[in-house]
C-alpha cells in the first residue's frame, strides 16, 4: 500500500503540497501531477492500487468526480481546492476543505489548515494565482519587508509560469522535479538564495514575457480584451503569466488569450474576470467543452475553432457591465 499525492503542477497546487509535507512527511509518496491544464489527474490513480491514503490537491472535484468516487471506496481521500466542486459526495472516507470564493487558493486553505506555520510558501502561491492582494494581507502578517514580499512574489510567479504547456516537454521543470527540489526547504528565502532553479526560470520568463508584451488585443471593447498568440511554445509557456498581468493592468476589464494548440485543430483559452468583479469566468468556461476554473480565472482546454465566434459572443455577454 502506497501513499499518493496529486497536484496541480502551477505554484498553487506545488506550494500547498509542499506546506502539507513539511507538517507530516511523506517521502515514500507518489506523485501524480502534470501541466498546469491537466485537471483530470485522478484518472491516474486507480482503485486497484489500493492506495494507504490519497491526497488531492488545487485540481477540481467537478471534473475528477468520476474517479473520486471508486477511490472512496477503498481508501481516505484528503480533498483541498478552491475550483468550483459542485456537489461534493457523502463519504466517511472523504475529508473535503474546497473554497471556491475569489480571494482564496489552495495554498491559503492548507495555511489555514495548518494554522500559518510555513505561510511564506502561501505567500508565494497567492502571488503565482494572481491573488496580489491576500497575498499582501498574509506577507503583512509575518511582518514582511517590501523586498521580502518581492522575493515571494517573484517566486510565485516564476513557479506559476513554469507550468504552462500543453506538455511536460513544453516546460523548463516537471511539475514533479519541482515540487522534489522544494523538499529540503522549509525557507522559502533560503530556496530562492541557494536553488539555481529561478535563475533559469527567471530567463525563459523575461524572453517570452518580451515577445508576449509586444502582441496588441484582438479586440478591445467594454467587457474587456481579447488576444491571439501564434501556435508556438513561447507562446503557451506565457499565456497564464499574461492574462494575470493584463488583468492587473486594466481591472475593470475582463480578458481572453486564444492560443491555438500544436496541430491548430482548437485553441486553448485563458480566462481573467474583472479584478474588480472577480466573477463570471468559471461560468463562461463551463459553457464550452473542456472548460472549468474558478469565478475569478478559468480556461478552456480545447475550443474548436468553429466556436470562436460564439466565444466572443458569449465574452461580451459575461463580462459586458
Amino acid at each position: 500500500m502506497v501513499w499518493i499525492d496529486v497536484f496541480n503542477g502551477d505554484a498553487d497546487g506545488i506550494f500547498a503540497l509542499h506546506q502539507l509535507r513539511l507538517a507530516e512527511p511523506r517521502p515514500e509518496a507518489r506523485l501524480v501531477t502534470g501541466v498546469k491544464r491537466d485537471i483530470d489527474l485522478l484518472a491516474q490513480v486507480s482503485p486497484a492500487e489500493q492506495p494507504r491514503a490519497v491526497t488531492v490537491l488545487d485540481v477540481s472535484l467537478d471534473r475528477n468526480r468520476a474517479y473520486l468516487l471508486p477511490l472512496l471506496e477503498v481508501c481516505p481521500v484528503l480533498y483541498i481546492d478552491h475550483h468550483f466542486p459542485g456537489e461534493i459526495p457523502a463519504s466517511p472516507n472523504l475529508t473535503a476543505h474546497i473554497d471556491p470564493s475569489p480571494e482564496v487558493c489552495t495554498s491559503l486553505i492548507v495555511d489555514r489548515l495548518l494554522d500559518g506555520r510555513y505561510r511564506g510558501w502561501a505567500v508565494a502561491a497567492a502571488f503565482g494565482d494572481n491573488l496580489h492582494q491576500p497575498a499582501l494581507r498574509a506577507a503583512a502578517a509575518l511582518g514582511l519587508s517590501e523586498a521580502e514580499t518581492a522575493t515571494l512574489r517573484e517566486l510565485g510567479e516564476l513557479c506559476n509560469y513554469n507550468g504552462y504547456g500543453p506538455a511536460p516537454a513544453d516546460l523548463h521543470f516537471h511539475p514533479a522535479d519541482l515540487y522534489r527540489a522544494l523538499m529540503p526547504f522549509t525557507d522559502p528565502f533560503d530556496f530562492c538564495r541557494r536553488s539555481g532553479i529561478l535563475s533559469t526560470l527567471r530567463q525563459g520568463f523575461s524572453d517570452d514575457m518580451a515577445r508576449a508584451r509586444a502582441v496588441p488585443p484582438l479586440s478591445a471593447s467594454t467587457a474587456g480584451r481579447i488576444y491571439r498568440f501564434p501556435a508556438e511554445a513561447w507562446a503557451r509557456r506565457a499565456a497564464g503569466v499574461f492574462c494575470n498581468e493584463k488583468a492587473r493592468e486594466e481591472p475593470e476589464l475582463a480578458h481572453a488569450l486564444l492560443v491555438p494548440n500544436q496541430d491548430q485543430s482548437a485553441l486553448v483559452v485563458s480566462i481573467r474576470a474583472p479584478l474588480a468583479r472577480p466573477k463570471g469566468a468559471d461560468q463562461l468556461c463551463r459553457a464550452f467543452p473542456t472548460g472549468g476554473g474558478r469565478a475569478g480565472a478559468g480556461g478552456i482546454n480545447a475550443l474548436p475553432v468553429a466556436l470562436v465566434d460564439k466565444f466572443n459572443q458569449s465574452f461580451q455577454e459575461v463580462f459586458t457591465p
